[in-house]
């Protein structure tokens, strides 16, 4: 039986709420939904594109805390307040997936915190 593994980033959230920030079982690691908070600061962006930014350290953090890398991505859902900040996040999101490419999808809807303009979900697989 493999060892499940559960990785934190300290964030407040994780613990009122009860989850990880990723759990690795196997080859597979699951990355729960990450805002643009920059963790070491408990700050956010105003810029939807800087909070994808920081979706992606945090991401690239905890992947890389559970023995896995961004190109280890095979799964992305982005979460997005408004579809009019689409063309704003598009940049960061090429040079995060421009050469992985993982499956991938989008939709808009609210978030729990009204700062919050984007959060992202990865799900990787090292096999």
């Amino acid at each position: 039986m493999t060892k499940r593994i559960l990785i934190s980033s300290g964030s407040d959230f994780e613990k009122t709420m009860g989850y990880s920030r990723a759990v690795v079982q196997g080859d597979w690691c699951f990355v729960s939904g990450t805002t643009g908070y920059d963790y070491s600061a408990m700050t956010m962006p105003k810029q939807a594109v800087d909070q994808a930014r920081n979706c992606f350290s945090t991401i690239s953090k905890a992947l890389s805390d559970g023995g896995f890398a961004m190109s280890d991505i095979v799964r992305v859902q982005y979460t997005i307040v408004d579809a009019a900040l689409v063309d704003q996040v598009l940049p960061a999101l090429g040079e995060a997936f421009g050469e992985i490419r993982p499956a991938a999808t989008m939709i808009v809807a609210d978030l729990i915190k009204p700062e919050m303009l984007i959060e992202i979900e990865v799900t990787a697989f090292k096999g």
